[in-house]
């Protein structure tokens, strides 16, 4: 129970979390506003093995691919009906995504999409791990299970001997195991081949995360804020104090030198792993850091968190190498300069596009909303809850969802809570959204 208990608070802090963040957007300046990529917090990150690209995954229940030679988002990708918790590139050059509604989605680059889904799992998927020969993918669930799943198609194979959630899955270096961590305090390593059950090794603290070194040490992220070494074998090889807070994404370094660990009190330790000592903390806004991932050279850092942004640092410095991965090359409102409409709308930009020759992101676009029926945007996946409710975009309605906030205008909404007190701005944002999205 204790467990259990662990958890809610954490989700219900994250979700705390992403309120105040969404109150807080409508009075930030224009360029924090602007530099934002998800509508929620950023749980999930991978970084395709040439270091070109990026996934992520975040609670808006989407994924963006990303170019990071350009900073900018290439592709939203919308299937999951609820947070996207995991991502993962394939050897293949596609993606996969998993959420909490349960399900897995392989993405092919330039599709909208997926090209098969993988269905299974009774509880959400926070995690996902590829084998090293490309022809598996692994899943770990709060429903207690690892399933592996052969990429070529067919049954999954499913571990359940685990009596808690299951948090963290990886693949041995050579890819003849799987190991797996879970709230159930236990770290397991799964054989691949033969019938050997797996060997269990009892830790002192729940886990929330797992990585694996191209040697074959494990390092696992704890509860109470350490990372712990344990050999291929799973005998203990010491431990760190990294945070002061529970460390909830964990990643080892190509070269394997460094170990990151990012904490759900906002700060990533960097850790030297050859002397188990603290090199340095990476010290960002102070809200829950979901994910953190090496690129390939080794030297670089990005990590997402609860402040809806994927920031990259410098791994070597611990110093911040730009202020976050912009969604787009150049500032979308930049013709709207001194236009107080433009600027109030800032904190919406992320989510969602004006012009008619623009796709949907997080959120459907607005383009042609005036006059436009709620939940009928083109191409976009709403909630059954919003195509019930009997709202026709005015004006008046316009002020009347920024006056009341969303959750109370358009209850089944994934929009993040957000209420514009004064009526200057509402009327000065309706002024706005008049001109700019005229189709």
């Amino acid at each position: 129970m204790r467990l259990i208990a662990a958890n809610a608070l954490l989700a219900k802090r994250a979700r705390s979390a992403l309120l105040a963040l969404a109150v807080l957007s409508i009075g930030a300046t224009s360029a924090f506003a602007q530099l934002r990529g998800h509508g929620g917090p950023v749980r999930a990150l991978a970084i395709s093995p040439d270091g070109l690209n990026a996934i992520s995954g975040s609670f808006d229940s989407t994924a963006i691919r990303w170019s990071l030679a350009h900073n900018a988002a290439e592709q939203v990708l919308r299937f999951h009906s609820d947070a996207v918790n995991a991502v993962a590139w394939l050897k293949d050059g596609r993606a996969a995504t998993a959420g909490a509604d349960g399900r897995i989605a392989i993405w092919s680059s330039g599709k909208a999409e997926p090209d098969a889904v993988l269905e299974g799992h009774t509880a959400p998927i926070v995690a996902l791990a590829a084998s090293p020969d490309g022809t598996t993918l692994a899943s770990a669930s709060w429903d207690h299970t690892v399933r592996l799943w052969p990429l070529a198609g067919g049954a999954p194979r499913v571990l359940a001997e685990h009596t808690q959630n299951v948090n963290g899955v990886a693949f041995a270096a050579d890819g003849r195991a799987v190991v797996s961590v879970s709230y159930d305090q236990s770290v397991r390593i799964w054989p691949l081949s033969g019938s050997q059950p797996p060997t269990v090794v009892a830790m002192p603290t729940p886990l929330n995360s797992v990585a694996v070194g191209a040697d074959g040490e494990i390092a696992v992220g704890g509860a109470d804020g350490k990372v712990y070494f344990l050999a291929a074998n799973g005998a203990r090889a010491g431990e760190v104090q990294a945070v002061p807070r529970p460390v909830i994404s964990i990643a080892i370094s190509p070269d394997g030198t460094q170990v990151a660990a990012a904490s759900i009190g906002g700060a990533v330790a960097v850790i030297d792993r050859k002397s188990r000592s603290l090199a340095r903390t990476l010290v960002g806004p102070g809200l829950p850091v979901w994910s953190v991932v090496f690129l390939p050279d080794g030297r670089t850092l990005l990590t997402g968190g609860a402040d809806n942004m994927i920031r990259r640092w410098n791994a070597a410095t611990g110093e911040p190498m730009d202020s976050v991965l912009v969604e787009t090359a150049g500032d979308p409102l930049a013709a709207f300069a001194g236009d107080r409409g433009a600027d109030v709308f800032r904190a919406c930009i992320a989510c969602h596009t004006l012009g008619a020759d623009q796709a949907n992101r997080a959120g459907p676009t607005l383009s042609g909303i005036f006059g436009r029926r709620i939940a009928t945007a083109p191409g976009y996946n709403f909630s059954d809850a919003l195509k019930r409710l009997d709202i026709v975009w005015t004006p008046e309605t316009i002020a009347k969802l920024f006056e009341v906030g969303p959750a109370a205008y358009t209850p089944g909404t994934k929009m993040p809570e957000q209420r514009i007190g004064s009526e200057q701005d509402r009327a000065a944002l309706v002024e706005f959204l008049k001109r700019a999205t005229k189709r």
